[in-house]
């Protein structure tokens, strides 16, 4: 065996080398490299997917269109400022935990899937009963511009969409197993600049006060209920992140004033519904006003059903524990997935991602490579 294969089955071993590339996003450091050469050794074959500065791969192994594509990435955000008591990109094991930056965020998902279908093949005599595939984006934490959005559309072309997808995110909260998410609440955000007249503080009959009609306006956005929730959601929510007036002097009426909103929202709304509604409110509000909408991802869901109830069964039959189906969180890249096949997400206990000492007991990165090879099992008959 050589020793990319052994590291292939070995799924701390292969998180250790993946957190040692210090893939800081859009930065690859070899990260995709690596993961292409244990998935070579496994009999897979990988197709570097570059766009732009980003380094995409794409990996599959059998006949036919793929039953089950896990899908995840190889850049993590940056070690921050808070102190770390071990090297971000050292994967020191201290006490049989493996701490560094993407330990859990997800380097570390990734290397379960690759022991998980190691595992698998050699079960099949390294003939796989059904096609698997990976589609590994180094543009998730970033600006998702270049990644999956783009190998997606890079797949379809070739047949390469999947029957189902399996997102490799954290999702677990206290315990491997015991959470799934079938959806994800879009994300939009407004940026507005109210434009009045200026004017002295004790002549208000001279000036039109950019601040009040933006006070005004948020008031009314703030105020209003998007709706109360569904049954897999909770209710959409506008938060108003930074207001901006920028006025030195305590007699002078502002002459402008600009706001940011950002808006996560369920399956109620979409992204052409929400920007008409603020649109009517700005012109309501302000006559005068620049009005610039953004929208990282619509709201999707995978409704369960055959598909989600596999994967559950899996989930449990593997660790013992009944997982939640929950749509709770910010983005994934599932949202652009949703798009073209059925998606979930499952993976680590998630509480120190992004955060300093970000890390993960060997035990549970072991107990997840099981896990997910009962998922490949539940999909890749």
């Amino acid at each position: 065996m050589t020793d990319a294969a052994a590291l292939a089955r070995d799924p701390a071993g292969l998180a250790a080398a993946l957190i040692r590339c210090p893939s800081v996003t859009p930065e690859d450091a070899g990260a995709q490299t690596v993961l292409a050469e244990v998935l070579t050794a496994l009999g897979f074959t990988c197709t570097d997917v570059t766009f732009g500065a980003v380094r995409n791969l794409y990996a599959r192994i059998g006949p036919g269109r793929p039953a089950l594509c896990f899908a995840g990435h190889t850049d993590v955000v940056p070690p921050g400022n808070a102190a770390w008591t071990a090297d971000p990109f050292g994967a020191e094991v201290r006490d049989g935990v493996l701490y560094g930056r993407g330990a859990v965020d997800m380097k570390g998902n990734i290397a379960a899937f690759v022991a998980a279908t190691a595992a698998w093949l050699d079960r099949h005599g390294g003939n796989p009963p059904a096609a698997i595939s990976f589609l590994i984006t180094g543009d998730e934490e970033g600006d998702a511009i270049d990644g999956t959005v783009k190998v997606l559309e890079w797949m379809e072309a070739r047949q390469e969409i999947p029957g189902f997808c399996l997102v490799g995110e954290p999702t677990s909260v206290k315990r491997l197993g015991d959470t799934i998410k079938i959806g994800r609440r879009g994300s939009l955000t407004g940026r507005i600049t109210v434009e009045g007249t200026q004017g002295h503080a004790a002549y208000p009959q001279f000036a039109d006060n950019a601040a009040h009609r933006l006070v005004a306006l948020l008031s009314s956005l703030a105020s209003h209920e998007l709706d109360r929730g569904t049954d897999w959601f909770e209710p959409s929510s506008l938060q108003v992140t930074t207001i901006d007036i920028g006025n030195p002097a305590s007699n002078v009426i502002p002459g402008a004033a600009s706001a940011t909103w950002n808006i996560r929202f369920n399956d109620r709304h979409t992204e052409a519904s929400l920007a008409a509604w603020l649109r009517r409110e700005a012109e309501a509000h302000t006559p005068r006003h620049r009005l610039a909408v953004s929208c990282s991802g619509e709201a999707f869901l995978t409704e369960p059903g055959e598909a989600v109830d596999a994967l559950a069964a899996a989930i449990a039959r593997a660790t013992g524990v009944t997982p939640k189906l929950d749509t709770g969180g910010g983005t994934s890249d599932a949202r652009f997935i949703s798009r073209y096949c059925p998606v979930a997400e499952f993976g680590l206990v998630g509480t120190t991602m992004h955060k300093a000492d970000e890390r993960v007991p060997v035990a549970e990165l072991a107990a997840l490579a099981i896990t997910y090879e009962a998922v490949i099992d539940a999909f890749c008959r």
